[in-house]
């Protein structure tokens, strides 16, 4: 039984529930190109244009999405990450998907059969999942689905990928010289040296001696390995970094003298005192920071996630395995501390500032609006709803704050934050959405009755604005 007759369950206008949306989406959004500012995506399988022979593939190896759902849905975790075939791993995901209505992935893994597998009359389950792995096998065989293909089919031109300052990039370079498919552009993430307080920086110490060639004995010798990284990374076309800081912080940085001495303490082996971590951090982001503006680069923040809260999840799986939360700090004060910093000199760079938890978006948006400036549109954007947010109530709250605290012309729009190619059906999510919130407006007489003008600010958001943030000097 069909409860209403002229609703079609996610049809060529799903989300869209008036006109205006309508042709906001269709004649305005849809057409957009694609920049992937931020992803998690794997190089190779770019760069090497991967023929994937399964769903599991390219759908459900890096999927933390995914496999909490499936630990919600009580599937034995050898099932979702354990020692099992590609055809058992996606019979489970098949299972949870019927536990999905009402959650984002339900629409997520529909619109990612849909396009670019061309699988939009099945809903996935247990009893179709037999014949959905054989129609995707079957299409995932041809070279239109190949991974530049794929890439092609969402109209994707350009990909940000994710990289330790260590990272040869070598992939980089082989694709570039290739010219074949998006362009593909490293994003330096430099938590590693960061984070000097945990276990495993010591041995990050040796391996970015390597990788630069310089050998650290004091914190210049630190910064000149870094330089040396920075100048790679830039050969090669990145000209954004990311940061995850689960909690920031900002004091005076210590005198060169002592940032020697916390280098050295924690080089031996020795534990540091919360002060020395915070100045060596704080030391370290402004030293960057300021490259950053130097280079013309766009810093990314990403801010206040609790990552790995199951020890025996870490332990048995390893770390971005799905154990993750959403923190509950406050952060405002040493933020603002660290961005005032930068700017006072003149060097802050382009920033885009991302937070986990809802309830600071308002703080958030407000203390981007305090930074702008430089001639530059948007300079401190409030970034896109991130993970636990890039859901349709986390996208409105963050357009209807970006609405209500700055200029939504100058956002620069959405990202998949994916580590599978078929996730590029998030920026189709987000446009609808999108175009869904304008539209009621517009009919609410809150934005004028006027398709082409609020279709400019639609082809802004989507595309124009991230071009111009990212690659306008």
């Amino acid at each position: 039984m069909k409860f209403n007759d002229n609703v079609e369950f996610m049809g060529k206008d799903f989300l869209l529930e008036n006109e205006a949306a309508r042709r906001l989406y269709h004649e305005h959004a849809a057409i957009m190109p694609i920049c992937d500012y931020h992803s998690h995506l794997d190089p190779v399988e770019i760069a090497h244009n991967t023929q994937f022979d399964n769903l599991t593939q390219l759908w459900l190896k890096g999927d933390h999405y995914k496999w909490r759902a499936m630990r919600c849905a009580g599937v034995a975790e050898q099932r979702i990450t354990g020692d099992v075939s590609d055809r058992e791993r996606f019979q489970a995901w098949a299972e949870t998907v019927p536990d999905c209505l009402g959650n984002p992935l339900y629409h997520w893994t529909h619109l990612e059969l849909k396009k670019p597998l061309g699988i939009d009359n099945i809903l996935l389950s247990a009893q179709t999942a037999e014949e959905i792995w054989h129609l995707s096998k079957q299409r995932l065989a041809t070279p239109q689905l190949s991974a530049q293909g794929i890439l092609e089919r969402f109209n994707v031109r350009t990909i940000c990928t994710t990289d330790d300052p260590v990272d040869s990039l070598e992939t980089h370079q082989r694709h570039a010289k290739a010219n074949t498919g998006p362009t593909m552009l490293p994003t330096f993430r430099a938590d590693a040296v960061l984070k000097i307080e945990q276990p495993a920086f010591v041995d990050y110490l040796a391996t970015l001696e390597v990788a630069s060639g310089v050998t650290i004995q004091r914190f210049d010798d630190l910064l000149a390995a870094l330089y040396q990284r920075l100048e790679h990374f830039e050969s090669l076309g990145c000209c954004l970094s990311d940061h995850s800081l689960e909690k920031p912080v900002f004091v005076e940085p210590p005198a060169a003298y002592e940032l020697d001495r916390i280098l050295d303490r924690r080089k031996r082996g020795n534990e540091l005192s919360s002060g020395d971590v915070h100045g060596f951090t704080t030391a370290v982001l402004l030293w960057l920071g300021k490259e950053y503006a130097r280079r013309g680069w766009v810093m990314q923040l990403h801010i206040g996630a609790l990552r790995d809260l199951s020890q025996r999840g870490r332990r048995d799986i390893g770390a971005n395995s799905g154990f993750d939360a959403i923190g509950d700090i406050t952060y405002a004060e040493p933020l603002a501390a660290l961005l005032d910093a930068l700017d006072s000199q003149h060097q802050l760079p382009r920033t885009v500032l991302y937070n986990l938890n809802p309830r600071d978006n308002e703080m958030l948006a407000g203390l981007a609006g305090s930074f702008q400036g430089d001639g530059i549109p948007g300079k401190v954007q409030f970034g896109a709803a991130w993970w636990f947010n890039d859901q349709r109530d986390g996208m409105e709250r963050q357009l209807t704050t970006q609405m209500q605290f700055g200029l939504l012309r100058h956002f620069v729009g959405m990202l998949t934050d994916s580590r599978s190619l078929l996730s590029f059906s998030r920026h189709e999510y987000f446009r609808r959405i999108f175009c869904q919130m304008l539209g009621t407006q517009m009919t609410r007489g809150e934005l004028p009755n006027d398709i082409d003008r609020v279709g400019e600010l639609v082809r802004a958001v989507c595309y124009h604005n991230v071009q111009r943030y990212l690659f306008e000097r």
